[in-house]
């Protein structure tokens, strides 16, 4: 996947707009150039655009849109630029932050407004994990599969086109940095080239690249993965080679409830509405409300490098409408008993510990004693003292990297020297993050915000660029 360094090309076709990667971030690109008058193509490598925004929830964080005014939920882009600084400590890039506060909630009434995207606020996610009001933005299904459905449909609607079975191979840029175009490669390893103007790459991250996990998150490398097998850094290691920065690449999405023997994540809602983590031992080991990102490497340090999610049957029947929550439901990987001792049999864990940290949770939810983990249990109604009780058996994973190139506010691919490349743009898991520098920055559903909102923009700025 090399950088191929030529002033003189002739390539086979040539396009104005070139997106590579039929992801969230391409497919937003894509429509956004298209619907800016620009001749714009897609290329996908796999037969099928999926990529990690298909295995999402599909929710995005946005401020200050028309659902979120439908729900009577007041917010603006400065109060979401304070708390994507607070939750960062401060560590995060304040141009970017900022710019993407205040964009992303154009870029949600866009989609609505324009291509009629039914999006309303999930106010389940109240104000955890560092939102000050609800900011989730979701489609009726609540999965990343229609968000990239109707985002796919759109772009061909209204001009763009897509070629799948592209794999994207050699990039080919000028002795100044100007991209020229690329060479791709099909399942049958014939060969072609395609020129450009701009260029966006919208490639993802480096989940799946372990070697460029040891190397910038090392304490992950042999965490699960939890995403798509095409997140290998290519667009970022194109970037590199072109000279642009990088940075943040120790950042990443984890998740402290991916289900060990399935795969499928265990709805956090379960554990937000008053359920519980429990380790080998039946004890508890965290607050598990302080950091939906950062408690995978807390799971991961338990026993075992595994936990239970604990929950009565409120929670069952509050969460069955999670499509994740029927399939785990439908591969037997919840467990289900009478009572507690009966359910600490079955997952085989200490019956009189287990007990006692449910009885202890059930009266800090009545505000008798606190908790030492910090976790305030009156927000929500106690665990039941009766049965049936649940089980689900979880790890820690790593969801999403965080890190990747330097991008200024119009989505443009920045040098190490601050200096502007002259039609590179980067959007989604291949451009830096909001997140800052570690797993502790992360805010729900800022993976696809960055998706949405750099692809509009680079979609944007590229088009007018071809101009």
């Amino acid at each position: 996947m090399p950088v191929m360094r030529t002033n003189s090309m002739t390539f086979d076709a040539s396009v104005p707009v070139l997106v590579v990667g039929g992801g969230g971030t391409g497919m937003t690109a894509a429509l956004a150039a298209a619907d800016a008058g620009a001749e714009v193509m897609v290329l996908e490598r796999d037969a099928t655009p999926t990529g990690t925004t298909s295995m999402a929830q599909g929710f995005i964080c946005a401020a200050a849109t028309k659902a979120q005014r439908e729900k009577g939920v007041h917010d603006t882009s400065d109060a979401m630029f304070a708390d994507i600084m607070k939750k960062t400590r401060g560590e995060t890039d304040q141009t970017l932050a900022r710019t993407v506060a205040r964009e992303c909630g154009p870029t949600i009434d866009w989609l609505m407004d324009q291509h009629k995207f039914p999006f309303d606020i999930e106010l389940a996610w109240r104000t955890d994990f560092g939102h000050s009001v609800p900011r989730l933005h979701g489609l009726p299904s609540r999965t990343g599969g229609e968000l990239l459905g109707r985002l796919l449909r759109a772009a061909e609607d209204n001009g763009a086109s897509l070629t799948t079975n592209a794999h994207v191979v050699d990039v080919y840029a000028d002795d100044k940095d100007r991209v020229l175009g690329v060479g791709i490669e099909r399942p049958d390893r014939t060969r072609e080239t395609l020129g450009c103007d701009a260029l966006v790459l919208a490639t993802c991250g480096f989940g799946a690249n372990r070697d460029m996990v040891r190397r910038f998150i090392p304490d992950m490398s042999e965490s699960p993965y939890f995403g798509h097998e095409g997140d290998d850094g290519e667009g970022i290691q194109w970037g590199m080679d072109l000279g642009a920065a990088t940075a943040d690449m120790a950042a990443f999405q984890g998740y402290g409830a991916l289900s060990i023997e399935s795969g499928v994540l265990v709805n956090y809602n379960i554990i937000m509405e008053g359920g519980i983590q429990v380790n080998a031992r039946g004890e508890r080991f965290s607050d598990e409300l302080f950091d939906i990102s950062g408690q995978s490497k807390v799971v991961l340090a338990q026993p075992g490098s595994i936990a239970w999610v604990v929950y009565d049957d409120r929670l069952r029947q509050s969460n069955m409408r999670w499509p994740e929550y029927q399939q785990l439901t439908k591969l037997g990987m919840v467990k289900s008993a009478p009572d507690i001792a009966s359910l600490a049999k079955i997952i085989g864990i200490p019956a009189e510990a287990l007990q006692k940290t449910v009885t202890d949770s059930i009266a800090f939810a009545g505000a008798a004693g606190k908790d030492p983990f910090g976790r305030d249990f009156t927000k929500n109604p106690a665990l039941n003292s009766e049965g049936p009780y649940f089980a689900a058996k979880v790890t820690g994973a790593l969801f999403h990297t965080q890190g990747g190139l330097v991008v200024d506010e119009n989505a443009r691919v920045r040098r190490a020297d601050g200096s502007p490349m002259p039609n590179l743009f980067a959007g989604g898991g291949t451009a830096r993050s909001i997140s800052g520098p570690g797993v502790w920055g992360y805010l729900p559903a800022a993976g696809l915000c960055m998706a949405v909102t750099l692809g509009r923009l680079a979609g944007q700025a590229a088009a007018a660029q071809t101009r």
